[in-house]
C-alpha cells in the first residue's frame, strides 16, 4: 500500500498564530476516518516515534494527522526544537483548544476524509485537552487517551503558587534539552477564567463518543490512577493497561530505530483495533 506523506502543512489560526501539521494516509479513492494526534506538555509532532506510529495508522486505512500546538515552543521554521520559549511561556489551554479546532475544521474538509468519522488520540496533557474537545464538539465520535491526565489543574501549589503570582513566571527544567522553560502567570489566569470549560472530570462524564483509555502501569509522570479515575467517570469507556509501560510507552527522543518500541507498538495496534470495531 502506498502512503501519502504530506509534512509541515501550514495552518493559520487568527486567534493564536501559524503552526504546522502532518498528514499520513493511504493512496485510495475511499473516504477515510480522520484520526488526529494531540501531543502533550513539552511535546511536539515529530517527537520520538510518533512518525512511526503515524505510518502504522496510515497503513491501517486512516487519514492520520499530527500537529504542533502554536505555542508549544517550536516554530514554523524550526519544528524540531524549542526555539521560541517566549511562546511556550504564553501558551494556555484556550490556545490549545483553539488550535485543535482549526485542525479539525481544516482536515475534516479534505476530499479523502469521511467527516462522520473523527477520532482524537491525546497523549498526556493532550489527553486532557482531547477529553474537553470531545465533550464540546459533537463531530468527534472516537476518543483515545494515552497516559492522559484526569485534570488540567496541574499548577504549583501553596508557597510556590504565591511566588509565581508575585513574580509572574516560574521555570521548569527540560531534562532532555536542559532549557529553563517559562510559564507566565497568564496560564493560570486563563484556567481560572475558564474553569468550568476546562473541567476534565465533567467532560469525561459527558463525552458521547466511543472512548478508549490506555495507560502504562509504570508511568512515572502521570500515575495509572488517572486512567482508572477516567474509566470510573465514563463507565462506558474501555480501559487498557499496558503492564510495565512508562509514560511514553518505551519511546525516546531521538528515536533512531526503524521499528516502534514494543509497548508503543502494542498501543498502536490496540488503537487500530478499537477504531475498526467502534468507528469504521
Amino acid at each position: 500500500m502506498k502512503l501519502i506523506k504530506d509534512f509541515n502543512i501550514k495552518l493559520e489560526n487568527p486567534d493564536t498564530r501559524t503552526f504546522l501539521a502532518d498528514a499520513v494516509y493511504p493512496e485510495t479513492s475511499e473516504k477515510l476516518p480522520l484520526v488526529i494526534f494531540v501531543h502533550g506538555y513539552k511535546g511536539y509532532k515529530d517527537w520520538g516515534a510518533w512518525n512511526l506510529m503515524a505510518e502504522k495508522l496510515g497503513e491501517a486505512g486512516f487519514f492520520f494527522v499530527k500537529f504542533n500546538f502554536s505555542h508549544n515552543g517550536t516554530t514554523v521554521d524550526d519544528p524540531h526544537h524549542f526555539a521560541d520559549l517566549e511562546a511556550f511561556g504564553n501558551n494556555n489551554y484556550s490556545k490549545e483548544l483553539s488550535d485543535l479546532s482549526v485542525v479539525i475544521d481544516h482536515f475534516s474538509k479534505n476530499k479523502h476524509v469521511d467527516d462522520q468519522k473523527i477520532i482524537l488520540i491525546g497523549h498526556s496533557r493532550g489527553g486532557g485537552i482531547s477529553i474537553v474537545k470531545t465533550c464540546e464538539d459533537e463531530r468527534i465520535n472516537g476518543l483515545i487517551t494515552l497516559a492522559s491526565v484526569d485534570t488540567l489543574d496541574r499548577f504549583p501549589k501553596d508557597e510556590a503558587f504565591e511566588h509565581w503570582k508575585e513574580s509572574g513566571v516560574y521555570y521548569v527544567l527540560n531534562g532532555r534539552t536542559h532549557q529553563e522553560m517559562p510559564h507566565y502567570f497568564q496560564f493560570y489566569e486563563d484556567f481560572e477564567q475558564n474553569i468550568h470549560r476546562f473541567d476534565v472530570e465533567r467532560a469525561a462524564e459527558m463525552a458521547k463518543a466511543h472512548v478508549l483509555i490506555i495507560h502504562g502501569t509504570d508511568d512515572e509522570s502521570v500515575r495509572v490512577k488517572n486512567a482508572e479515575h477516567l474509566h470510573i467517570l465514563n463507565p462506558n469507556s474501555e480501559l487498557f493497561l499496558v503492564d510495565h509501560a512508562d509514560h511514553t510507552f518505551g519511546a525516546r527522543e531521538p528515536w533512531t530505530d526503524h521499528a516502534l518500541p514494543e509497548f508503543l507498538n502494542i498501543v498502536t495496534e490496540k488503537c487500530i483495533d478499537f477504531i475498526h470495531k467502534k468507528i469504521k
